[in-house]
């Protein structure tokens, strides 16, 4: 099921909609402003985020603009206002959806169904997640959380084909047919110098996964168990 994340000031509609979200399945992350959100999202991966309009230090709508400029997921405002204007400025700082306090939970479920089907069929397989780390093949880039890394391009290739098959072991002949080709003429230690300098660079920046050595067979990428 998707990941959900409530940001909303009021503890009582917090614990409310959690406890509503998490009996269908959905994990729940929750934040009482906008700041706390945003760390959330550099953190952890949210498939959509239901946001408070009127909350302290930051609100919904500027919220909203600044989740919609660094993260590709669904927003639902939740107001306590219908006016045309509100709905108005919500719509142009992002938000998908529109719902006005009071309302019955089960019309919450069913905007976030609706919403997640709609970004679904926009999910792009050329883009990879695990964790906080994500991996684009259409861009050549790797972000961990609100940072962008470029990688040559054999690393790049390397680390998408692991990541693409999280827990499976390859061995470094495998790796060299797939990443450089049946006519490549260099040796086995090729492989064993790209994955030294994956390692290098992502064992400082993220723990989502480790690329293992597996003793007399090959490499393997390993994600972290959340």
């Amino acid at each position: 099921m998707a990941n959900i994340l409530i940001v909303d000031d009021d503890v009582n509609v917090l614990t409310f909609l959690t406890i509503h979200l998490s009996e269908q399945g959905y994990t729940v992350y929750q934040a009482k402003e906008g700041i706390e959100a945003l760390k959330i999202l550099n953190k952890e991966v949210c498939d959509l985020a239901v946001v408070d309009v009127m909350m302290p230090f930051m609100d919904g709508y500027t919220l909203t603009e600044k989740i919609r400029s660094q993260f590709n997921i669904p927003i639902i405002l939740l107001t306590a206002k219908s006016q045309i204007e509100d709905k108005e400025h919500g719509f142009r700082a992002g938000t998908d959806d529109y719902l006005v306090k009071p309302f019955e939970p089960k019309e919450l479920s069913f905007r976030i169904k609706a919403l997640l089907r709609r970004y679904d069929h926009k999910t792009d397989e050329s883009i990879l997640r695990i964790g906080s780390t994500m991996i684009n093949k259409q861009s050549y880039e790797v972000t961990i959380g609100n940072r962008t890394i470029l990688l040559p391009l054999k690393e790049f290739e390397l680390l998408y084909f692991l990541m693409s098959k999280p827990m499976q072991v390859f061995t470094r002949d495998h790796l060299i047919e797939h990443i450089w080709g049946l006519d490549y003429e260099g040796d086995e230690r090729t492989v064993d110098v790209h994955i030294k300098r994956l390692r290098e660079r992502f064992s400082k920046l993220t723990d989502d996964f480790q690329i293992k050595t597996v003793r007399g067979v090959g490499y393997s990428l390993e994600a972290k168990r959340q």
